[in-house]
């Protein structure tokens, strides 16, 4: 994210500017308040392979760090489950929770740069929705955001990305995430 003293990122002047008056528009609310917003990103990996190298959690965090802008917490197994060779409290994987403006940078990122990366890509899933205005997607490879060097990846990671709105329903927030150039499919 650029540091200058009053940036304001892409997303977030759409939003106030285009996609909080549509939803206004379409949805007939109140008043200004009433109308959905994003609230936070979450991401997660899980890393598998860590039941046999504790190694591989930390470059999914090193990962995930650059892809996020942010620190990651790691995961870890809340009980043992002998099948799985999962001991209590052994590294699993990493999450992080955005907010405000790096979550806006995230979601430019997201939109424009890594989903038209994705190989064989035909649009987001509309049925991904929980019913309380919360979406939640899946990518199979962490190296379609470009801050990741190619090069220097050692494994593929997959990772789950949670994007929570404040709609109350699945309509209103795919209404509002298709103005935020979200690819559905028509």
């Amino acid at each position: 994210m650029p540091e200058v003293e009053n940036y304001i990122p892409r997303l977030k002047t759409h939003y106030t500017d285009v996609v909080r008056s549509a939803m206004i528009e379409k949805f007939s609310y109140a008043n200004l308040m009433m109308a959905p917003r994003v609230e936070k990103v979450v991401l997660n990996m899980g890393v598998g392979e860590a039941v046999n190298d504790t190694k591989k959690v930390k470059s999914a965090v090193e990962a995930m760090t650059m892809i996020a802008g942010q620190k990651p917490i790691v995961t870890r197994a809340k009980k043992s489950i002998a099948g799985f060779k999962v001991r209590d409290d052994m590294p699993l994987g990493c999450k992080v929770t955005l907010r405000g403006d790096h979550m806006y940078e995230f979601l430019d990122r997201l939109i424009t740069v890594a989903l038209p990366r994705v190989r064989d890509f035909r649009g987001l899933n509309p049925k991904s929705f929980d019913g309380r205005g919360n979406f939640a997607m899946g990518l199979k490879e962490h190296i379609v955001f470009p801050e990741i060097d190619y090069d220097k990846v050692d494994t593929i990671w997959g990772m789950d990305i949670i994007v929570c709105t404040s709609a109350n329903t699945n309509e209103e927030a795919k209404e509002l995430l298709r103005h935020f150039n979200f690819p559905f499919p028509e």
